[in-house]
């Protein structure tokens, strides 16, 4: 089924291809939700969220963009609203926070999915930016806008976020 075969039988609430749709994209967009919520229960519930965003909207799709990512703005959008009903994410890190809580000598090379654990355990300010801005590929006059911040803010998170990913790299033996 070609996405314009989709949007169009998701236009006519056709069933078929709304579970397409779902049994498509579910997984990358759970993956996507993970990243910036606090835990599994967290991000399924955004994705439901998403998913009746997007099949309520799909008339609205233009084909300016690929349907996935037409769905990733989207499940980012509903995931960054759900932090902001969460108070104080963008907090800093006192130095014994630097601490990373494990240390597994099970790690002999640097992996995507090890770098996105370490990611995830990013306090939610520093992992909400890092995401938008190293992952997703938004600026951060898009992430100021997205989050309610300052420029300012947006950079310094992500310049923390990187100081805190490199000590925890190194500490782990992962740059070697």
């Amino acid at each position: 089924m070609t996405d314009k075969e989709l949007v169009e039988g998701c236009i006519r609430e056709d069933r078929i291809a709304q579970k397409y749709l779902w049994d498509q994209y579910s997984s990358k967009l759970l993956a996507l939700c993970m990243r910036y919520t606090q835990n599994q229960e967290e991000a399924e519930d955004a994705l439901m969220e998403a998913y009746v965003k997007i099949y309520d909207n799909m008339k609205k799709f233009r084909f300016q963009s690929a349907l996935e990512t037409w769905m990733r703005r989207i499940c980012v959008n509903v995931s960054i609203n759900k932090l902001r009903a969460r108070k104080n994410i963008f907090n800093e890190l006192s130095e014994s926070e630097f601490e990373l809580g494990y240390l597994d000598s099970q790690y002999n090379q640097l992996q995507v999915n090890q770098i996105m654990e370490l990611v995830h355990q990013l306090p939610t300010g520093y992992k909400t930016v890092f995401n938008l801005f190293a992952v997703e590929g938004y600026s951060h006059k898009e992430i100021s806008k997205l989050l309610e911040i300052d420029e300012g803010t947006s950079r310094s998170q992500l310049a923390k976020a990187r100081k805190v990913l490199q000590e925890w790299v190194t500490k782990l033996g992962l740059d070697k």
